[in-house]
């Protein structure tokens, strides 16, 4: 037989798989590859949509111009302040606010990115960035020259539209005239004062009010009578005072509620017919923080407005019934204030979330509309709501027609007793809202320390609805 050839064996499959080591390794790359591209997508978003914002940030830029409803500027940052004629920010300088950095809490400050000068396209200073606003230059400057020489706050704003129109805060600081004399400004000078919770005074019986309605009902709560000789003793031998030392003898609310009675409300609150549970549980709806709870700020456009506050414990107690006066421990900001009037105004119990900006314009002239037309929610029944309009407007034509005529007005004044680390003075305040189709106006007046001889409210509040009558 013929001898056969070795044959070499045949070489072993080779094993190529993958280890599972590798396998493992390389799944971790491809995501931190696929990590890797999605962040460099994410930044160069950021990059680009929020520009404007880091080159604000930066300091590496110009700043553009706030303007009025009309065009009128509140601030520019393209040339010196001084180019304007004196005094013409001297009434919008803690409100509108600047570059400087001294003043957080404002327009400027909180909407800086908007006014930045810079366009990711075409760089630095491409065009002016324009942040319209809904106010008017011309009424702001009415009613701030209106105080004379008294300080206080004024903001109103149309109930209807919810466009801020006039917010005046004095003292107030002249931002053309910078800041080297800061540590002789007035205090407050920097501080909008419309944005900061204050005693409220008699104002607070509107609350008061709403709660009792909302609970017992209109027509009972109208009807009910309480005395007033001048003072009143409550369970606990607590003195409440009336400001008629004489007092107003036996009131229905409708009586009260004009007269300002603080007997009245005070025995109100403490007979029971609407329990302290009920009043508590229409001040939380309507924003306030009862007894150390938590209320939600507010917001203006980005300006943050605290929460009112109060502290209701027993409705025998004087802190109580004071509180429920608007004096104690209860705070409001004249922002909330006005809004409030704006939900009676109304006559629903919801109010048009009041807003600033109309517009804004970037450095490469793209227009975006801000308009806003939110609602606050439920505040307070609709019943309730028109049952005070009704004591509000009989109010405004009863006591008020000397300084409101021609005007279909709802008001209630408030004194509200301050004592400031020991210096005690009372402030004047006036809420209200006009009803008329060409003013529809919801309003908080504040006047400091006023005196017998200063400026009044009601002529503040004349002022105010003169300048803003028509404004459109």
């Amino acid at each position: 037989m013929a001898q056969q050839p070795n044959r070499r064996p045949a070489p072993p499959e080779l094993d190529v798989s993958v280890p599972p080591s590798m396998r493992r390794a390389g799944k971790w790359t491809a995501l931190l590859l696929v990590a890797f591209i999605l962040g460099l997508v994410y930044l160069s978003y950021r990059l680009i949509s929020q520009s404007q914002f880091y080159m604000a940030k930066s300091g590496g830029t110009t700043y553009g111009k706030v303007v009025d409803r009309s065009g009128d500027v509140l601030f520019d940052g393209t040339q010196p302040l001084t180019n304007y004629g004196w005094g013409h920010f001297a009434d919008v300088g803690n409100f509108i606010g600047d570059t400087s950095g001294q003043m957080s809490n404002t327009i400027v400050a909180k909407n800086l990115s908007d006014l930045a000068n810079y366009s990711f396209t075409y760089g630095n200073n491409a065009g002016t960035a324009v942040l319209e606003t809904t106010l008017s230059h011309s009424a702001n400057q009415a009613v701030f020259n209106a105080y004379g020489l008294k300080n206080g706050t004024t903001i109103a704003y149309n109930w209807k539209t919810g466009e801020v129109l006039v917010c005046v805060s004095k003292p107030c600081v002249d931002i053309a005239l910078g800041y080297d004399n800061l540590a002789a400004m007035p205090e407050g000078s920097l501080l909008c004062k419309a944005f900061y919770p204050t005693v409220p005074g008699s104002t607070q019986k509107v609350s008061t009010l709403l709660a009792c309605y909302e609970y017992a009902g209109v027509d009972q709560i109208n009807a009910l009578e309480f005395n007033c000789a001048g003072e009143w003793a409550n369970a606990n031998g607590d003195i409440i005072k009336c400001h008629n030392i004489y007092g107003h003898g036996t009131q229905n609310l409708t009586a009260a509620f004009a007269n300002s009675c603080n007997p009245y409300f005070a025995q109100l609150v403490q007979s029971g017919r609407v329990p302290l549970s009920a009043i508590i549980t229409t001040y939380t709806r309507m924003g306030y923080a009862v007894n150390g709870g938590k209320a939600n700020a507010m917001s203006l456009n980005g300006i943050t407005i605290p929460a009112a506050s109060t502290t209701l414990k027993d409705k025998n107690q004087f802190e109580t019934q004071w509180g429920t006066l608007g004096q104690g421990k209860t705070l409001v900001s004249p922002y909330q204030l006005m809004l409030w009037q704006g939900a009676v105004a109304s006559g629903t119990g919801s109010a048009v979330q009041p807003y600033l900006l109309r517009s804004k314009t970037s450095a490469d002239k793209k227009t975006t509309s801000l308009v806003s037309s939110g609602s606050t929610g439920q505040l307070f029944m609709q019943t309730a709501a028109k049952g005070v309009q009704d004591v509000m407007v009989q109010n405004a034509a009863n006591n008020y027609a000397w300084a409101l005529s021609g005007y279909n007005c709802g008001v209630k004044s408030g004194t509200a007793q301050v004592n400031d680390d020991g210096q005690k003075y009372e402030n004047s305040l006036l809420v209200g809202f006009c009803l008329d189709d060409s003013c529809p106006i919801a309003f908080c007046i504040q006047i400091e320390a006023r005196e017998s001889w200063d400026v009044t409210t009601g002529q503040i509040a004349r002022t105010l609805l003169d300048a803003l009558a028509g404004v459109s």
